[in-house]
């Protein structure tokens, strides 16, 4: 069962590359609710995030990857 109160946008961009096909960029917006006082720890969390991250560290220094969050406040 998922979390009713977390999910993610995610969007990638494929360009040809060369003689090839290549994915370029990843765009990833998570959408969660958190309560009003931690607002400041879930944006820590998300700054970090890459660094723990297997699959971003994995395919950081091939494709541009940007991650954003929707906060909504409870």
């Amino acid at each position: 069962m998922f979390p009713d109160n977390l999910y993610a946008t995610v969007e990638g961009d494929i360009e040809k590359v060369d003689k090839t096909i290549k994915i370029t960029e990843i765009r990833v917006l998570y959408h969660l609710t958190i309560p009003t006082d931690k607002q400041e720890e879930a944006q820590r969390a998300l700054e970090v995030h890459p660094a723990g991250c297997p699959a971003h560290q994995s395919v950081k220094d091939s494709i541009r990857i940007t991650i954003e969050a929707d906060f909504a406040l409870a």
